[in-house]
């Protein structure tokens, strides 16, 4: 007979509740500074809007959002090959390299 439990569901984030990364404190620190500081350039991007900052200049702002997220992205995608991919592969669990190509194809767009 086949185990039917369910996994819990997550409401919040569905995507993530089923595998998750232990990271090392140094590595989380690192990627919370990161997304700290992004998150300081949004708000200041709101603030110009408030203020009817001149369309040139909230782009430019923005564009510098942008840029911040690709590096954030870079760092956890070479954390996530160095680590999980490698470890999977390892494993025998080859289909890690197809979720790795989907996932490319996603921040190439």
């Amino acid at each position: 007979m086949k185990d039917t439990k369910k996994e819990p569901e997550c409401k919040e984030m569905p995507c993530c509740c089923q595998r998750k990364t232990e990271r090392e404190a140094e590595e989380k620190k690192k990627l919370m500074n990161r997304l700290n500081r992004i998150e300081g350039q949004i708000r200041g991007i709101q603030k110009m809007l408030e203020n009817d900052a001149y369309c040139n200049d909230i782009l430019v702002q923005s564009s510098a959002v942008s840029a911040a997220m690709n590096a954030f992205n870079k760092e956890l995608l070479s954390s996530h090959i160095h680590s999980c991919v490698i470890r999977d592969i390892q494993e025998g669990k080859t289909e890690v390299v197809d979720e790795l190509m989907n996932t490319l194809q996603k921040l190439m767009k």
